[in-house]
């Protein structure tokens, strides 16, 4: 059961990790293509919470979003494989911020061939979100090991 689990572990985080590496190789000085991608959407995005709540975010170099995504994704993954339960916690994080931003099919109408791609990598990635909260309820369901009590020795006069 324990290599089961290990190597479901690995398969699951191989595509944060293998994600985060792949934007590390392609990030420049400007963050690579991750960031020059990421920008229209993080400009709607902002634009979106400003109209419903009135507030004005500051602005924010994508190159640090695109910084700290590669941070989530690569320490969250190897922690993940480990059995951490914060590599998880670090993992939900990143989808609960990235997937509302990336996969935004909210922007388009039901007629659109974007609204049907945008949803089927939104529905996706909520799995995965959904995974990576069972992970979470699972380890946090399992019983700590109670160091057995040794019985009193009996005194002998």
């Amino acid at each position: 059961m324990a290599v089961e689990s290990f190597l479901g572990r690995v398969l699951f985080a191989s595509v944060f990790i293998l994600a985060a590496y792949q934007e590390f190789n392609q990030y420049g000085v400007d963050g690579g293509p991750a960031a020059k991608s990421i920008k229209p959407k993080f400009d709607a995005l902002i634009h979106q919470v400003h109209s419903h709540v009135s507030f004005q975010l500051p602005g924010i170099d994508m190159k640090y979003i695109v910084a700290g995504a590669i941070a989530l994704k690569g320490i969250g993954g190897l922690l993940f494989i480990l059995g951490s339960s914060f590599g998880a916690f670090l993992l939900l994080l990143h989808q609960m911020i990235a997937t509302p931003m990336l996969y935004d099919f909210y922007n388009y109408d039901a007629d659109d061939k974007e609204f049907t791609q945008l949803f089927i990598k939104f529905t996706q990635h909520m799995a995965l979100s959904g995974a990576l909260l069972f992970f979470i309820g699972m380890k946090n369901s399992i019983p700590r090991r109670q160091p057995k009590k040794k019985a009193p020795k009996t005194k002998t006069y």
